[in-house]
Parts: C-alpha cells; sequence; structure tokens
C-alpha cells in the first residue's frame, strides 16, 4: 500500500513508523534484524531505508595514494525488498539526486517496480565530505524537484529514452523532506516553504520533517505550509538524544535549535546511560504532544538502534 493509503485507512488514528540505515559493508542483515524485531509490535505500516551516497577512500598504491570512490553503505533497495518479505511490511527506499545519474535512477525505480516497493523518499541529499556545498553530479539533478518530477513521469509511462504506451506502470506514492527550521542552506524559512511546494508540485505525495525538539516549530511549518497551499499530509520525524555530545552534533550538522529545558536536562547527566533516558523521557512527552494535536504518523529516526524507540513506542501504542 501507498504511505497516503495508510494515513487514509487510518481515519485519524496516529500511525507508528521509523527509519534505518543499511548495514556496512561486512555486516550481516541479521544484525539489522534484530533491531527491527523490537519494534514490529508497535504495527508499523511502513519502514524507511536510508541511501548512503558515494565517498572518497584512498588506497596505498606502492607508497601513493590512489583515490577511489565507494559506497560504505549499499544495497538499499535489495534491504527494502528483504525487510518486505521477512515482515510483510511496506518498505521506502530513499532515492537521492548526489551520486546517482538519471539512467541510475531510472534502473533503481525500475527494480522498486519490480519488487512491488511502491513508495520512494525522493530527497537531494548532502554534499560530500570534501564540497563546501552540494554539487550537482554529473549527469543527475540538482533539485529533489526534478527527480521528484522523473519518478512522476515514469508512472505515465515516459522513460529516459523511450516510452511505454500501456501495460504496469510504476505508480510511486513519492514522499520529500521538510525543515521546520528551514534548510541549512535556505536563506529563510519562507523561501525554503517555496521550495517545498515546488515539490509538492512536481508531484510530490506527503511530506516528512526533519527532526526537532521543539513542537511549536512544527506546528507553525504546518501552519505557513497550508497557508501556502500545501494540502499532502506532513508527517514529523522524530529523534531521541542519545548521547551528550548531540547538544554540539545535532545543531552543527542539521541546523537546529534545542530546547533550554532539555540542554539542561543533559547537561546534569553523569553519562550516556542518563543521556539515553532524558531523550527518551523528552522524546514521550513530545510525541504525546504531537499525538493529540492528532499528526497522521509518528516518525522516529532510529539510527540504527532500537532499544529506546521501543521506549518510546509503548509508552504511546
Amino acid at each position: 500500500m501507498k504511505v497516503t493509503e495508510h494515513i487514509a485507512e487510518a481515519k485519524g488514528k496516529t500511525l507508528f513508523s521509523f527509519e534505518i540505515i543499511p548495514p556496512k559493508k561486512g555486516s550481516s542483515i541479521e544484525e539489522l534484524y534484530r533491531n527491527i524485531d523490537p519494534l514490529m509490535e508497535f504495527d508499523p505500516p511502513f519502514i524507511d531505508v536510508t541511501t548512503s551516497r558515494e565517498e572518497y577512500v584512498y588506497i596505498n598504491k606502492g607508497g601513493l595514494l590512489e583515490r577511489k570512490i565507494t559506497r560504505m553503505r549499499p544495497g538499499t533497495v535489495g534491504i527494502c525488498a528483504a525487510i518486505k518479505h521477512k515482515y510483510d511490511v511496506d518498505t521506502i527506499p530513499h532515492v537521492l539526486c548526489g551520486g546517482f545519474t538519471r539512467e541510475e535512477t531510472e534502473y533503481l525505480l525500475v527494480d522498486c517496480h519490480y519488487l512491488g516497493i511502491e513508495n520512494v523518499m525522493a530527497l537531494r541529499g548532502d554534499a560530500m565530505k570534501h564540497q563546501r556545498y552540494f554539487e550537482k553530479t554529473s549527469g543527475g539533478h540538482e533539485f529533489a524537484s526534478d527527480l521528484v518530477k522523473q519518478i512522476r513521469e515514469l508512472g505515465q509511462g515516459k522513460y529516459l529514452h523511450d516510452t511505454v504506451e500501456a501495460g504496469n506502470l510504476a505508480d510511486f506514492c513519492i514522499g520529500v523532506a521538510g525543515y521546520p527550521e528551514k534548510h541549512l542552506e535556505a536563506p529563510s524559512l519562507d523561501f525554503d516553504l517555496k521550495k517545498l511546494k515546488h515539490k509538492v508540485d512536481m508531484g510530490a505525495d506527503y511530506v516528512v520533517t526533519q527532526m526537532f525538539f521543539r513542537n511549536e516549530a512544527y506546528f507553525e511549518f504546518v501552519e505557513k505550509a497550508r497557508a501556502m497551499g500545501i494540502t499532502v499530509p506532513i508527517i514529523p520525524g522524530i529523534k531521541p538524544i542519545a548521547v551528550k555530545k548531540h547538544l554540539q552534533l545535532l545543531p552543527q550538522v542539521f541546523k537546529i535549535d534545542l530546547p533550554e529545558d532539555l540542554i539542561a536536562e543533559v547537561e546534569k547527566c553523569k553519562d550516556n546511560k542518563d543521556v539515553r533516558q532524558v531523550g527518551v523521557e523528552w522524546c514521550i512527552q513530545q510525541s504525546r504532544e504531537l499525538k493529540e494535536a492528532g499528526v497522521p504518523v509518528l516518525h522516529y529516526y532510529s539510527m540504527g538502534k532500537s532499544d529506546n524507540i521501543k521506549a518510546i513506542a509503548r509508552a504511546l501504542f
């Protein structure tokens, strides 16, 4: 089923979902299953699987360093298929502009269609580690809105180099990202919302937000989005703080604000075990308020661990 169909069938009930990161090369998928298993009791209708873009590594060749491109976490579509088969749950692969040509994107989408994957998350992706700003991949898309357009056209039978007139056309439900505290590269929230509106106009069916720790930011974001004419579901993305260094890391990487009350509680913690508990308690209160407000889904960024997400879900679902 499509994400929008799951939301419609819930008839106002808030659903539970989460996002996972593929294991690194050389790791077993069983490790991934061990983190998914404890969360299945809360009946997630869908699970997101992230995609990592390429990165450079340097290999010593006879005393000279040779630069090679690699992907540390490959196999997003295969993992989606495996999870879908094992748990009978819809899976959502993340599709990126960065690191992929339009042809590679088309191949990926065709594979998804063959496997019965009906939902995709269309994202621009981050800049590579050596880049100050995002740079378009040669032969790829510069903006997520262009990626959305390609996905939507595929559903109309419009492939890059030919057209299919009839048959079993791919009809993906397309998710895109929204930023309650604006994208780190956007000059203002209003400017960023115009970009979001363009993605929706291109064919996006729902929005999942970047993490936030102040619900006011989400509520204000939704209000402004609605005023701009964005009518698709806007799903809040939530991450519990887990380690003390998140106080510096999350604002630095994602350009988000942390509430003073949360900062004070984390700073009082003696170790990361205490921090993890503070993160769980804060997230439960945050999620409870969002659920009472009638959000369609509570979507959690698990970062590959499930113990804190399970504690939060148990208190809410």
